[in-house]
């Protein structure tokens, strides 16, 4: 496959006929088939004009507060082009207005891929920034991103990979945490214990058949009281347990401050004082900063950072042949921002 230029290369493009999945392979991103149209048909005007290596510095800039995160992906995606670039490091602050990238070289070098880029950014960043949120709501306290059911696979690394760079301190996506080269990190599913039949079972083995390094964790609320089956699982693996998980759904009223408080009471009661609490299930910041305040130590968060919404990014061409241009209701020129950093390849 050859990257589109013209609206020709769009003509000729043909979809595979066994095609099984809808989303667009590496090859097809970089390559441009999911740019906008529009940009392709600018190319053969431009060309015909014979303008299209025009000399431009363009700059992209968000409408909103946030953290960066995608520059990895641009940087792929613009590697081997004739062109200079300057850009923020992932997970950096930023505010509205920011220049987070600038670009430098010929026009066609790089504009069929803007629509790309500013998805790539957009997309990364949102979600950065929902897991740098909930990091400030969990303070010095962990919290692992389980985001990657809630989205299509495609994208699901992406977006654990921006959590960790938002502040999470572990992705449960095994490719997310190959691309971050960490170890996925989780527990187990409700699942494990509904099939056993009995939650202590499960955990009985679970102990016997992870390495001694692994920070046992287990599930409680499957069958019994959670505060009752936390005693049990305590008393039955001892010092080898890490942590109990709670994650007790919305049909019994969620995960209280009520019940994260008694637990943390009588685990202590029972002489398990180094076995922390674990909590997930539709977690935000707030309730975060309030389970926290009555003894939850780790908390698995999921929807909150997948469901965050895309940072608008915007790119705009600010000098052209080296003179200050703008469209109108914007100023001429360059915007300096301190926090960019020249990009090598």
């Amino acid at each position: 496959m050859k990257q589109m230029k013209s609206l020709d290369d769009v003509k000729s493009f043909e979809l595979d006929e066994d095609r099984m999945i809808h989303s667009a392979s590496h090859e097809e991103i970089l390559n441009c088939v999911t740019t906008d149209i529009y940009f392709l048909r600018t190319l053969d005007i431009l060309k015909e004009m014979g303008l299209d290596d025009t000399i431009v510095t363009a700059e992209i800039f968000p409408r909103k507060s946030g953290v960066f995160a995608g520059i990895e992906e641009v940087k792929n995606m613009l590697r081997g082009k004739d062109i200079e670039i300057w850009a923020l490091d992932e997970g950096e602050d930023f505010n509205p207005k920011d220049t987070v990238i600038r670009i430098k070289g010929p026009y066609k070098e790089f504009a069929a891929f803007e629509t790309v880029i500013l998805g790539a950014l957009a997309s990364s960043s949102g979600w950065a920034t929902a897991a740098r949120e909930v990091k400030e709501a969990c303070g010095e306290k962990d919290f692992l991103c389980f985001g990657a059911r809630h989205l299509h696979p495609s994208v699901a690394p992406v977006m654990e990979r921006s959590a960790v760079i938002g502040g999470a301190t572990g992705a449960s996506c095994i490719l997310a945490a190959k691309l971050l080269n960490i170890e996925a990190s989780g527990t187990l599913p409700h699942a494990a214990m509904l099939i056993a039949g009995d939650t202590a079972k499960i955990a009985e083995v679970y102990d016997k058949v992870m390495p001694e390094s692994h920070k046992r964790t287990v599930l409680i609320d499957t069958f019994k009281d959670e505060v009752e089956e936390s005693l049990r699982i305590a008393d039955l693996l001892g010092e080898n347990l890490y942590a109990i998980r709670v994650d007790t759904p919305s049909e019994r009223g969620g995960v209280t401050p009520g019940l994260i408080k008694e637990l943390r009471y009588k685990l202590d009661m029972a002489g398990h004082v180094h076995i922390k609490i674990f909590v997930s299930g539709g977690l935000t910041p707030e309730r975060i900063r309030i389970l926290s305040e009555v003894g939850a130590d780790a908390f698995g968060v999921g929807s909150y950072i997948s469901a965050a919404s895309p940072i608008d990014m915007t790119m705009d061409i600010k000098e052209v042949n080296g003179k200050p241009v703008a469209k109108r209701g914007r100023l001429p020129g360059l915007v300096d921002n301190p926090k960019l950093k020249y990009v090598e390849f």
